[in-house]
């Protein structure tokens, strides 16, 4: 065979492998062991090419790793549970289950074909009740631990689906599936005490040096460390039961610029006043329809009902401040109360000027040359923390300072005037782990008449869920079906009835790595093998899971140490953690007859000389620029149509190829057929050497072995530093290298084994083939990695390129230790230097040792 047929050469490589079990992973203590992980998918039931990235990249590191001598466990599992199985059940009639099992096993045998390196003896569901079965057991451990409790909460409420909706799930103010209103309603929920653990998640991430540094920073923004000042407002006329309004603030410096307090709809007063007053219940029923993440509350109408209240300013009884209840203040935030200060925060400047409230500046600009003051009509003023400014209003005098020192005189003079004191705060909210649906872990305990709320016994576990349910009717069918959910208590056996929440998907999610180092242990790990295989010493995923996944997984590590499931040194349990680029595509447009437009897939276009045109009529074809891949858009692309067309290889080479790991790439139908043509190359280079006999050692043979060695270096740098695109930069300019030598047939060979073993990694079944036509021996997936030898990387000359008057006019070897002034000599009898000079000398003459030559005439 003379010519690359991926479709003949992959499956006999893959089979090879299985019969081998080069990818399972072994608990050896004589090698050290490295554990990489890619974030695991939701089985929607199609892979794509982002998938087939990101699971390239782990698999590059994994079957490194293996010829480098370590241990390597390359698992897969499947994050399974979730709302879109239960909403395809709702539209189709048929139970989650199915939905999920059969996306399942769809998308595995999508992904084998791609010849990753993955112990599949290891995958799992989280839907699987053996995988749920533990994580309640984690949940009653974490209970007895003091780590989960429950209590009321305001959640977003759909009215029709009668569950609760994340903050995502809320479209303008509307469920997402159901389009009903929603409502912030009061429930009981579950939580997570993730916020006892805030000051040391904080810290932590100083130690987590082998992660982006925009991670870190996300994640400590949404732990969100603040020192303010919390104090109270007295109410003028008291209300019943209330004579002040307790507020906290991250500016205590601009108190004396205070122009009116806010309380949220779901404060005490707010309730307490809508009990006798339509208005205001009315005012409050509207703001809790609206959503409650920060993103909708910034970005909505500031709207505001004045109570008729008033409260006395801390620093002059004289000055009374209206209270108003403000649809933009949260209950869970600080207080639930705070006073605004319009010109110094955009949102309380727009609530004060459709309200006209007063608004008073406390500092301003240092140079205040052409500065509208918020007073004057100009936009509120808020400089970072460390600007110095002048303050006007502040409590060390009228000088200048940052806001820093501004707030910390502000704490010292309010402290020192019995008025509140300094408190540090986290933005960090306990996690509500409760979800009002089906298709989720059910929460483990008990509700009993006569011994409250009671975990399940350990030896019941798991609590399945029940295969007898429906969907043709709103709300959790856990609910309505009263022979799972009536049973006796598990303490006195009187009649009780189970929890019917079940667990937030993200619980799912966050100690799935420390399962797959013992998959089908009885509790929810082995000590033994986590002690082992932990931490992840490289984790890959997408910045979209940079705060909640990341964030709960590290809370849930701690607690599982807590609990005795993971050693002490696993509380951070990602050693080093990649977030890769997007694939994205063109997107190709026409538009029907009410001129709206009409997406299509990249097969169903094609190029021509003068545009791209539809295949089918021939009709125009808009293109519009590179986009993430959307399924609405339809600039998709099919691996598996890739892999029959091209082979596994092809797409695992582009994909690598065309930009760092860390960046975007575009999928064009022209670099996969590029790369194609390349490997095919390398497959020629290798057939035409099969019969090949021993090297013959002459120069030539002694300048491939360099060029060898320099390539094992430079590919081994780029995959360590996970730069696969200029490992693979280098294996271009290696294959030109063999194909260009006049070395020997033997020590082209030789040179072509090396090539497959620096191939492997990215493109296995090639390596493979390759490795076998030129007698490597056993399976290239497990040749040790080869070493370059420092000897032959050192260059005995080099080649200088030499500018004249800015071009590029010949170049010049010369031996690599020449000193710049024997460089000079050889330059000045360059032939065309000479020419250039005619009998003249150099304006300038500059050498930079081992790069350039410069000459000016």
């Amino acid at each position: 065979m003379s010519r690359l047929i991926p479709s003949e050469i992959e499956p006999k490589w893959q089979a090879a492998w299985d019969d081998a079990e080069c990818f399972r992973a072994v608990h050896d203590p004589e090698r050290p062991k490295y554990y990489v992980l890619e974030m695991f998918p939701y089985p929607s039931g199609r892979i794509h090419i982002g998938h087939v990235r990101n699971y390239t990249m782990g698999d590059v590191i994994a079957r490194y790793k293996s010829s480098c001598g370590f241990s390597v466990l390359h698992p897969m599992g499947w994050d399974a549970f979730g709302m879109p199985a239960e909403n395809a059940a709702m539209a189709s009639g048929g139970h989650p289950a199915t939905w999920t099992y059969d996306n399942i096993r769809e998308m595995r045998a999508q992904m084998k074909p791609l010849g990753l390196s993955i112990d599949w003896t290891r995958e799992f569901a989280t839907c699987d009740p053996e995988y749920y079965a533990q994580q309640q057991r984690l949940f009653i451990d974490m209970l007895e631990e003091g780590l989960i409790y429950r209590k009321a909460a305001v959640v977003n409420w759909d009215p029709v689906d009668m569950t609760v909706l994340a903050n995502e799930q809320v479209e303008n103010g509307r469920g997402w599936r159901s389009g009903a209103l929603v409502e912030r309603r009061e429930l009981t929920q579950w939580f997570f005490k993730i916020s006892d653990f805030a000051e040391e998640l904080l810290e932590a991430l100083d130690g987590l040096e082998k992660w982006p540094e925009k991670v870190r920073l996300m994640q400590a923004n949404w732990i969100g460390k603040s020192r303010g000042l919390q104090f109270a407002f007295s109410l003028v006329d008291d209300p019943d039961g209330f004579d002040r309004v307790e507020v906290y603030t991250t500016r205590p410096d601009t108190l004396m610029g205070a122009s009116f307090v806010g309380i949220s709809p779901d404060h005490p007063l707010a309730k307490a006043l809508e009990k006798d007053n339509a208005e205001i219940a009315a005012f409050n029923a509207e703001c809790r329809r609206m959503g409650t993440s920060e993103e909708e509350l910034e970005t909505a109408e500031k709207r505001g009902f004045d109570t008729g209240l008033t409260v006395r300013h801390p620093f002059d009884t004289a000055w009374e401040l209206p209270v108003y209840i403000a649809n933009f203040i949260l209950m869970d935030y600080g207080t639930g109360a705070i006073f605004g200060c319009p010109a110094h925060d955009a949102r309380d400047l727009e609530f004060a000027r459709k309200y006209d409230l007063p608004v008073v500046s406390t500092f301003e600009p240092l140079d205040a040359e052409g500065f509208v003051a918020p007073d004057d009509g100009g936009d509120a003023y808020v400089p970072q923390k460390s600007e110095k400014v002048s303050y006007v209003k502040g409590f060390a005098g009228d000088e200048a300072q940052t806001g820093s020192q501004g707030i910390d005189a502000a704490i010292a003079f309010c402290e020192d005037s019995g008025v509140g004191r300094g408190v540090t705060k986290f933005r960090l909210r306990d996690w509500g782990l409760s979800r009002q649906r089906y298709w989720g872990c059910p929460i483990p305990v008990v509700h009993c008449s006569t011994c409250g709320t009671v975990p399940e016994k350990r030896e019941n576990l798991p609590v399945r869920l029940p295969d007898d349910v429906s969907f043709d009717q709103p709300g959790n069918p856990l609910d309505r079906h009263p022979t799972w959910r009536d049973v006796p208590c598990p303490k006195c056996g009187a009649p009780a009835k189970r929890e019917t929440d079940t667990m937030d998907t993200f619980v799912d999610s966050s100690w799935y790595f420390a399962r797959f180092t013992a998959p089908h242990a009885e509790t929810p790990t082995n000590m033994a093998e986590a002690g082992y295989w932990m931490n992840v010493d490289q984790y890959i995923g997408g910045i979209e899971h940079a705060i909640l996944h990341l964030l709960y997984s590290r809370f849930f590590a701690r607690a599982m140490h807590l609990t005795g499931h993971l050693p002490e040194r696993c509380k951070e349990p990602f050693e080093a953690l990649f977030t890769q680029g997007m694939v994205t595509h063109e997107i190709y447009q026409t538009r029907d007859a009410q001129d709206r437009p009409v997406y299509h897939l990249p097969e169903d276009v094609e190029r021509r000389d003068d545009g791209v045109f539809l295949r089918d009529t021939g009709a125009a074809v808009e293109v519009i620029p590179s986009a993430k891949m959307s399924k609405s858009k339809k600039n998709v692309v099919d691996p598996v149509a890739i892999v029959e067309s091209y082979g596994a290889d092809t797409a695992r080479w582009f994909v690598m190829s065309d930009s760092p790991p860390e960046r975007d790439v575009e999928w064009t139908a022209a670099g996969a057929e590029a790369a194609f043509k390349h490997l095919g190359r390398v497959y020629r280079i290798a057939f035409e050497l099969k019969d090949a006999g021993a090297p013959e050692g002459g120069a030539e043979d002694a300048a491939l072995e360099r060029a060898t060695h320099r390539a094992i270096a430079d590919v081994t740098e780029g995959i360590e530093g996970f730069a696969f695109n200029t490992s693979i930069a280098k294996l271009y300019g290696f294959t030109n290298t063999i194909a260009k030598s006049k070395a020997s047939a033997g020590a082209r060979a030789q040179a072509m084994r090396t090539m497959a073993q620096l191939m492997s990694p990215m493109t296995p079944h090639l390596a493979e083939e390759v490795w076998s036509l030129l007698a490597g021996e056993g399976l290239v997936a497990q040749a040790a990695w080869p070493k370059a030898d420092p000897a032959l990387l050192v260059e005995d000359s080099v080649t200088l390129p030499i500018q004249i008057n800015g071009k590029r006019r010949g170049e010049l070897e010369v031996a690599a230790d020449a000193d710049k002034a024997a460089v000079e000599t050889l330059v000045l009898e360059h032939p065309a230097v000479v020419k250039a000079l005619d009998g003249g000398q150099p304006k300038k003459l500059i050498v930079v040792p081992g790069r350039i030559v410069n000459v000016v005439v």
